[in-house]
């Protein structure tokens, strides 16, 4: 962001831009959530099923395979061989290399897939009939999620683009590899959420001091999102061409559904909070709101991420529009919205679980609340500051990933504080993120006394029950409907495509020259 603004002269190499971006958008979108997911759901078996985690020697096989296959593909893009931006999409083709290493990325997650349905299936085996605690439950779900999500891409790479890559083909179907591309782009923003919204519902009310409003509507929640965050990717298309109107209305409608359990997800965790505001003493319509423990960290990161859950799934509601889309498509607005979604909303809520789970993985201390809470406002101001400009600019037209904007152009020297603002708003999120790292790190120069250490507990429900409906408590239904409803929506764009010989179009090797 400095170096695009008028604050710093231009490096004059655009390569330099596009390899930053792709290695940007590549680790914070690819493998930053995918190491969350897998961490947060090994603690989770651990601690909610109450017994070590079988297959350890397979989890730490996963681990290590995410991490080669991102060293492999940061090497490759710090190489200028794979300046393809995080979509890679075609005809632009990287090195082999980029695609091997996100190939292992992907093999290592599905190691950690298997794993959670095995050891679900263990704990269900030596406890018939018992409800599967929430934690787990949601953390299964969003394995499940993951598993057949990462399918559209790990097709495009290795049926389609590998062979260009290879230099086996000089040719490649793009809009089917976009087609295929699309099943992935817009559902793994939900992997990248479970972890977030199993905070919500497993952390949050008892950090807070309340209890959990309806364990039955967070299990309805998680299996809506197995069912509707899949068939909705081709909304990225809009203007692609190659794909007809009709799916395109269809994908927009099915977008629409997926706000269904975010509202639940709102709701619930509102009641939630009003219940700890109520067993503190709050009365009256809004009593409670002030009665809330405002100095604690989690009631601190929660209302941040609503914020910005708020702000950016409005803009969410514009870009899944068909219509309204055409006036943001591919500008700056949907930057602002991606990073207010997942950099913000999620990601603050990705610091709250590595608070709660610091002391119970190392043995430390309690984290010191006073840095806690400086580093949550510097993550929620830097976020809104970063942002907000991006949406202003995006409507008025600024298109993204442009390498450089010459801001004393007449026609758009207005808008250089745009970016000048953006550029504080990224150096707060530096300065936060470092203070993250220091707070864990010097946790470890003060470990807890015995008289400290307490069984790591997640929420309890306000209404603890025994039962849970069967179809609340498995997911075989739930994962029927999303195959069926994925076939049906991407069947026929994909069989159309793949027969369309015109729709081959030559490779352009990144980085050959």
């Amino acid at each position: 962001m400095f170096v695009r603004s008028p604050l710093s002269a231009w490096v004059n190499n655009p390569e330099h831009y596009y390899r930053s971006v792709t290695a940007h958008g590549t680790v914070m979108a690819y493998v930053l959530p995918t190491l969350v997911a897998m961490g947060f759901g090994y603690a989770i078996t651990e601690l909610a099923l109450k017994k070590p985690l079988i297959g350890l020697k397979w989890g730490w096989a996963g681990f290590w395979l995410v991490i080669a296959g991102t060293a492999m593909a940061s090497v490759t893009m710090a190489a200028g061989k794979a300046s393809v931006l995080y979509t890679f999409y075609p005809p632009m083709i990287a090195s082999s290399f980029y695609y091997f290493g996100i190939v292992l990325v992907v093999v290592g997650s599905w190691i950690w897939v298997a794993l959670m349905s095995l050891n679900l299936k263990a704990w269900k085996k030596e406890n018939p009939g018992l409800p599967v605690p929430l934690a787990m439950f949601g953390n299964v779900a969003g394995a499940y999620l993951w598993a057949w999500t990462s399918v559209g891409a790990a097709v495009e790479i290795l049926v389609l683009i590998l062979p260009a890559s290879l230099g086996f083909t000089d040719t490649i179907n793009a809009g089917l590899a976009r087609v295929f591309f699309s099943w992935t782009l817009h559902a793994i923003v939900y992997f990248w959420l479970m972890p977030a919204y199993i905070a919500f519902y497993t952390l949050v009310p008892r950090a807070i001091g309340g209890r959990l409003y309806s364990d039955s509507m967070a299990r309805v929640a998680f299996v809506l999102f197995l069912v509707f965050s899949m068939p909705i990717g081709i909304h990225h298309l809009f203007a692609d061409p190659q794909v007809g109107a009709g799916f395109k209305f269809v994908h927009a409608a099915m977008t629409a559904l997926v706000s269904v359990p975010t509202l639940l997800t709102v709701f619930t965790i509102v009641a939630s909070v009003e219940i700890a505001g109520r067993l503190r003493g709050g009365k009256g319509p809004f009593g409670w709101v002030k009665a809330l423990p405002w100095d604690n960290p989690m009631m601190l990161a929660v209302t941040f991420s609503f914020i910005m859950l708020g702000f950016g799934g409005a803009g969410g509601i514009i870009n899944m529009s068909y219509q309204l889309n055409e006036t943001v498509h591919n500008t700056q607005w949907v930057t602002g919205h991606f990073h207010l979604i997942f950099a913000g909303a999620i990601v603050i809520m990705y610091f709250m679980v590595a608070y709660e789970l610091w002391p119970q993985l190392t043995g430390c201390a309690a984290l010191p609340k006073r840095l806690m809470k400086i580093q949550l406002w510097l993550w929620f101001v830097g976020m809104m500051v970063l942002s907000m400009p991006w949406h202003l600019v995006g409507l008025l037209g600024m298109p993204r990933r442009m390498a450089y904007y010459d801001y004393t152009h007449p026609d758009i020297q207005s808008q250089a504080w745009t970016v000048i603002a953006s550029t504080l708003g990224g150096l707060l999120l530096v300065v936060s993120a470092v203070l993250l790292v220091y707070i864990l790190a010097m946790a470890h120069r003060r470990k807890a006394e015995v008289s400290e250490i307490q069984p790591f507990t997640f929420s309890r429900t306000a209404h603890p029950s025994n039962h849970v409906p069967a179809l609340l408590n498995s997911f075989g239904l739930w994962i029927a409907m999303m195959i069926g409803l994925t076939v049906v929506n991407y069947g026929y764009p994909i069989a159309q495509l793949a027969m369309l010989k015109e729709a081959s179009v030559p490779v352009i090797p990144i980085g050959s020259r």
